[in-house]
């Protein structure tokens, strides 16, 4: 049997090993090629030494430009059943030629995050102001977003949280939002016995991509004020930060007398993960769900973090560790879970219990596949009550496009 085309538009190439987005992608890719689609990955981004090869997964790989009519003939070659974008903003820069030249393929926008969120939360954060929903619905990034999520058919988003801002703030209609967090295996019995006992970890670890800004300010909280009140109180433990793309000023941080170290890329999250007894992520801006607290929650080290960092992650099963807001009790927090075994224990298996309940692969899959099969059955009624989407869809292609065309000819 033919195998059936699929288009993704990457917004980078993915990156499974250094970012949470790349792990993302991989998860889906990995979705879609069970489901017996022939994937192509395009993307107008230059690929890195991190980038995961596709060619081993036997997905097709394709360099696309924008403002390139060459675009156009590409797609219509493919006539892909299924366009999945990466972010919102590879949506703005191809869903009208996905819309002209392959009008039959069903739009799906993978948001990662809700950019809008994370970018607003961030302004107010640099600002010294509160956040609150009005500022999001005020922005246009939130506008321009919002505006993506009703031109595509269906969009998956990876947060509990950003669920209920999309349906009861917006009140975007459910049949256009799938809420698709990570799709993770369950934890067995066999990998709990395997995992390293409280007794063999020693020192806090915290992990994160250096060019993501809410790890940066991690680490930046940590060394001014969290990490002194530990240490203070633990002079002897060390904490060890990893994360590949870590700017000038982290790396100047690295300072073993007062056991801060800063290390760099970590060939193996596992291998680092395992080593140490408690995760530190004291995120105080972002949004999504957040894969340095997933892979903790995998590897069986229990994290103390925020109220932003734990958002939309857990929704109900408790924490694997403890929630706190300042850095005083964020310290507290750690010094607690770092030498308190029974508590340390209970915190683990809080974890697996919130991958058994929230991200299990299979349901996760079997949502996913039943959703898409309906949507492909019913695409046009789909499409006609969508009148929000074809409205926009009408008057953004009439914008983009010619502005599009200007670009290609100017630039002739």
């Amino acid at each position: 049997m033919q195998k059936k085309p699929l288009l993704i538009i990457g917004y980078n190439w993915p990156e499974p090993n250094t970012t949470a987005a790349g792990c993302r992608m991989l998860q889906l890719i990995r979705f879609f090629l069970t489901q017996d689609y022939k994937i192509t990955f395009a993307s107008t981004a230059a690929k890195s030494t991190f980038s995961i090869s596709l060619d081993e997964l036997g997905v097709s790989s394709k360099c696309i430009f924008l403002n390139d009519s060459g675009f156009d003939a590409f797609i219509s070659d493919l006539n892909p059943e299924i366009v999945l974008f990466d972010r919102f903003l590879t949506e703005e820069q191809f869903g009208w030629r996905v819309a002209e030249f392959a009008p039959n393929a069903l739009r799906i926008l993978d948001t990662e995050d809700l950019h809008s969120l994370r970018t607003v939360r961030q302004e107010c954060f640099k600002k010294h102001m509160d956040f609150n929903t009005a500022k999001w619905l005020q922005s246009d990034v939130t506008q321009r977003e919002v505006a993506s999520i009703y031109r595509c058919d269906l969009s998956l988003i990876i947060s509990s949280h950003e669920m209920e801002l999309l349906q009861n703030t917006i009140k975007i209609d459910k049949g256009l939002l799938l809420h698709l967090p990570f799709q993770l295996e369950k934890i067995t019995e066999q990998q709990m016995a395997k995992l390293p006992p409280f007794a063999t970890r020693k020192d806090f670890i915290c992990i994160g991509n250096g060019r993501h800004a809410p790890n940066v300010d991690a680490v930046v909280w940590l060394k001014k004020e969290i990490w002194p009140l530990i240490r203070k109180r633990m002079p002897k433990a060390d904490l060890h930060i990893y994360g590949n793309y870590m700017p000038q000023q982290v790396r100047e941080m690295h300072d073993p007398k007062s056991g801060f170290y800063i290390e760099g890329w970590a060939k193996s999250v596992e291998t680092v993960m395992q080593q140490h007894r408690v995760n530190l992520a004291p995120l105080r801006f972002g949004a999504g769900i957040k894969g340095k607290l997933i892979d903790a929650i995998r590897f069986g080290t229990p994290s103390v973090t925020t109220p932003i960092g734990a958002e939309g992650m857990h929704d109900g099963v408790p924490w694997n560790g403890h929630i706190a807001d300042t850095a005083k009790e964020i310290a507290k927090c750690a010094v607690a879970m770092y030498t308190n075994e029974s508590e340390w224990l209970q915190a683990q298996q809080n974890g697996f219990r919130i991958i058994e309940k929230i991200y299990h692969k299979e349901s996760l899959n079997k949502t996913l596949g039943n959703t898409l099969n309906a949507l492909q059955s019913n695409l046009e009624p789909h499409r006609t009550n969508n009148f929000i989407g074809a409205m926009l869809r009408h008057h953004t292609m009439a914008s983009t496009t010619y502005l599009s065309k200007w670009i290609e000819e100017k630039n002739k």
